[in-house]
C-alpha cells in the first residue's frame, strides 16, 4: 500500500504533463462573426460570409460559412499540413500561407489574425503604432485599425499592390 502511495505524485505528473501535450481546444471558436477579403487585382477578387476561427496559428481551422448555411470554404492546419476544402476538392498545402496564396491570389497572415482579431499585435513579428496615433498598428506590411474595435470591426489592409483588404465584424467585440 505505501508503495502506491509514492507513485501517486509520478502519476499525477504523468496525467498533468499529457494534458498539456492535448491539441488545441477546437469546440468553440477564437473568433466568428463576418469576414470580407477583398484583392485590387485585374479581376478583382473577394470572398465573403461568416466565419469561425478556431484552435491556434500552429493547429487551427478557419470555416467560412455562405449565405445560405453551407461551408463555402474549410481551411485546416497543423505542423505536419495544411489542407483547403471547397466544393471543388480538397487541395493539400506546404504551409498556412501557401494555402491563403492559393486560394486568394495573394498570401494574407492567417497566423497574425488569432491576435489580431483580439486588437493586438501578433507577437512573433515587430509592430509599430500608426503615424496618425489612431488606435491601431504596423505588422507584416498590413495596416490594422482597431478604431471601431468596441463595435466588433477590425480592418487590415495591405497596401503593396495588389492592395489586399480585411475587415471583419466579431460576433462579440472582444
Amino acid at each position: 500500500m505505501r508503495q502506491a502511495w509514492r507513485r501517486w505524485p509520478l502519476v499525477v505528473a504523468a496525467l498533468l504533463l499529457g494534458c498539456a501535450a492535448l491539441p488545441p481546444d477546437m469546440s468553440a471558436p477564437v473568433a466568428a462573426g463576418r469576414l470580407l477579403v477583398r484583392v485590387d487585382s485585374q479581376p478583382a477578387r473577394s470572398l465573403s460570409g461568416e466565419f469561425e476561427l478556431r484552435g491556434n496559428p500552429q493547429s487551427g481551422s478557419l470555416r467560412l460559412i455562405g449565405p445560405l448555411g453551407s461551408i463555402a470554404a474549410d481551411a485546416r492546419w497543423s505542423p505536419q499540413q495544411s489542407s483547403l476544402t471547397t466544393a471543388q476538392g480538397r487541395s493539400e498545402f506546404d504551409s498556412l500561407d501557401a494555402l491563403s496564396q492559393a486560394a486568394l491570389g495573394e498570401s494574407v497572415p492567417v497566423a497574425a489574425l488569432f491576435d489580431w482579431l483580439r486588437g493586438r499585435a501578433w507577437a512573433q513579428a515587430p509592430s509599430q503604432a500608426l503615424a496618425d496615433g489612431a488606435p491601431g498598428f504596423w505588422q507584416l506590411g498590413w495596416q490594422v485599425r482597431l478604431a471601431q474595435l468596441a463595435e466588433g470591426w477590425i480592418e487590415a489592409e495591405r497596401e503593396a499592390p495588389p492592395r489586399v483588404t480585411l475587415r471583419a465584424k466579431l460576433e462579440a467585440p472582444q
